[in-house]
């Protein structure tokens, strides 16, 4: 990946070479920058086999012809060596210092404004239980995601759609109405949703119970499954609900309530928010319209007096959108809420829904049904898929109270945090509301990046300890080496690095005549890369290579700092050089951090 700037300056020259070379006019498209391997010298390689066929030469030659084309006519350029068929080009220092000094006098990281305005759907909760584990993949996805997207121009719609109406949730209620006694998030002091989620398991175990009882009776299994008291009564609830009964609404509304502001706490501690709520007791109504337009003009059809859309020519199935008594599927509310969100946001250009990779399948329906519709944006639709969440305990069952309760994770890795911190012995100048910041910044920036430095397509493992380590591929890691950058900085005084400008004698900079050591070259290099890095994650949705890159990062200046003495350098301009190369890595650490959600302390 590469900076703007230095493709700006290659691809004219490699356009050039072509042309007097080998009398080609060569499509950019065609052409492919890689990293050099560590293992032979360079910055820049290009792969010249795809271009054999026009240079008539073997791959060296073909490679010599054009690295001695690029030295002669690019000043960056200072040198290069073939192996095999791959031209490695060196870069000059001017070229990675004049970088430095741009990066100095503006911020060439951030992107101009695209215009494009982005909605992304994350979270989706349910009101019968309160957040776990997989909803904090799911969470920091989204919000990672928006920030990036945000960080890359675009202005983000963050929203999420709380799924309050259904069976699940009258199990709830049910259960609470029969073994509650009137307890209240006030009177049992739990958080709302804990307390709604905990006579969720209550609904589950007396089913289990009534359905051992008919069984031992005679009824068969799948018969004692259907036929349990106490889940008719739920399904009675849920007719009720849907008749508007005052009783059943009063309660639903109670419950609710409960859960939306255990939901609001969770979040705010998480530091996430949304900028709009679509509730699903209020979005099931919608797409029923919607469906009988399509049937009226022929793009679905009616069989046994349901409303169907065949998808096998695209490779799916037959599906319905309405049943035979009016009602509607999930699919009819999810066609009527998209086609709600255009219009309700005029220009929206682009809609991502964060949902777990179950739902491959249903969201490559949606799609193409919208498509069918006639809306040309269903082309800018997409499904941001992610794999599960696993521990090595195995896997969560809401209903069975087996999950991993996403507050109780967090207090967690806060706990693990403050002792890790406490343990390494460097808290003496923090009073004990800094030391508690402290601690809440470290534990959630583990339990973040570990959860964001996986390809979001994979399944993945957490290991809440690991996920502390400050030595190892982490969040604290990152965050501890950005707090001994801010350290440096105060004891060289930011005063001789003002505004990220390098000064020197005379009017000089530092970065005019100096020579960068292989340490420093490395640091350079990953911080010309970012731009790249953000653009290709918000492009591709995935927070992954931004995490990734940023541990490369810090990595790389670990090692630099370990082998330069930046403070005991003699050279005030190389100590100034230093000085600002490291603040450089500090302003890139923070702003990459912040697309992850994740806060990085000033000292720990």
């Amino acid at each position: 990946m590469f900076h703007d700037r230095l493709q700006a300056l290659l691809v004219p020259a490699l356009q050039d070479a072509f042309s007097q070379l080998f009398n080609h006019a060569l499509d950019v498209r065609s052409i492919g920058f890689q990293q050099t391997r560590p293992e032979f010298e360079g910055d820049v390689t290009i792969n010249v086999f795809p271009f054999l066929k026009i240079s008539g030469k073997g791959p060296e030659q073909t490679a010599q012809a054009i690295g001695e084309f690029l030295v002669a006519k690019v000043d960056v350029v200072e040198r290069f060596n073939v192996v095999k068929g791959f031209l490695n080009i060196v870069i000059s220092d001017a070229y990675w210092l004049g970088f430095l000094r741009e990066a100095g006098e503006k911020d060439i990281l951030a992107f101009p404004s695209t215009g494009e305005k982005v909605m992304v759907e994350y979270a989706s909760p349910n009101t019968n239980k309160p957040l776990h584990l997989g909803h904090l993949r799911n969470i920091f996805l989204g919000w990672s995601v928006s920030r990036i997207l945000e960080a890359a121009g675009n202005e983000v719609i963050k929203v999420q759609v709380i799924n309050d109406r259904g069976i699940h949730i009258c199990k709830s209620m049910l259960a609470w109405q029969k073994f509650g006694n009137g307890e209240t998030p006030a009177s049992s002091g739990l958080k709302g949703d804990k307390l709604v989620g905990k006579y969720y398991v209550e609904f589950d175990k007396a089913y289990k119970k009534e359905v051992d009882v008919l069984v031992a009776s005679g009824r068969s299994k799948d018969e004692a499954e259907k036929e349990a008291p106490i889940l008719l009564e739920a399904q009675d609830m849920l007719r009720k609900w849907e008749a508007n009964d005052p009783e059943v609404r009063a309660l639903w509304e109670t419950m609710n309530g409960w859960v939306y502001a255990g939901f609001d706490a969770t979040y705010e501690r998480a530091g996430v928010s949304f900028d709009k709520n679509y509730y699903e007791s209020r979005t099931y109504v919608l797409g029923k319209a919607d469906v009988l337009e399509g049937l009226k003009k022929g793009v679905f059809y009616e069989k046994d007096g349901a409303v169907w859309v065949d998808n096998t020519a695209e490779g799916l199935d037959e599906k319905v959108l309405l049943r035979r008594d009016g009602t509607s599927v999930y699919m009819t509310q999810d066609i009527g809420t998209a086609i709600k969100r255009f219009e309700e946001f005029p220009g929206l250009s682009k809609l991502i829904y964060t949902v777990g990779n179950e739902q491959d399948y249903h969201f490559k329906a949606l799609f193409i049904i919208l498509k069918k519709l006639g809306f040309q944006w269903a082309d800018e639709l997409f499904h941001l898929s992610y794999g599960m969440v696993d521990l090595p305990s195995g896997k969560m069952k809401s209903r069975e109270g087996t999950v991993v309760d996403a507050d109780d994770l967090i207090q967690e890795v806060v706990d693990t945090a403050r002792a890790v911190t406490t343990e390494l012995g460097k808290l003496d100048d923090f009073n004990d509301e800094e030391k508690a910041v402290l601690f809440e910044m470290i534990g959630l920036a583990a339990l973040k990046y570990f959860l964001l430095k996986v390809d979001p397509k994979k399944r993945m493992l957490f290991d809440p300890a690991a996920s502390i380590d400050m030595q190892g591929h982490t969040g604290p890691f990152i965050q501890y080496t950005y707090a001994r950058i801010r350290s440096l900085l105060r004891k060289g005084g930011e005063l001789s690095v003002a505004g990220g400008q390098l000064s020197g004698a005379a009017g000089r900079t530092p970065a005019d005549n100096h020579q960068l050591i292989i340490e420093e070259k490395a640091v350079v290099k990953l911080l010309h890369q970012f731009p790249a890095v953000l653009n290709e994650a918000a492009t591709k949705l995935d927070p992954s290579s931004m995490a990734n890159h940023t541990y490369e990062l810090v990595k790389a200046y670990n090692s630099f700092y370990q082998s330069v003495p930046v403070m005991k350098e003699e050279d005030p301009a190389k100590r100034v050089f230093r000085l600002s190369l490291s603040r450089a890595v500090a302003d890139t650490v923070r702003k990459a951090m912040w697309c992850l959600g994740i806060e990085v302390p000033e000292r720990m």
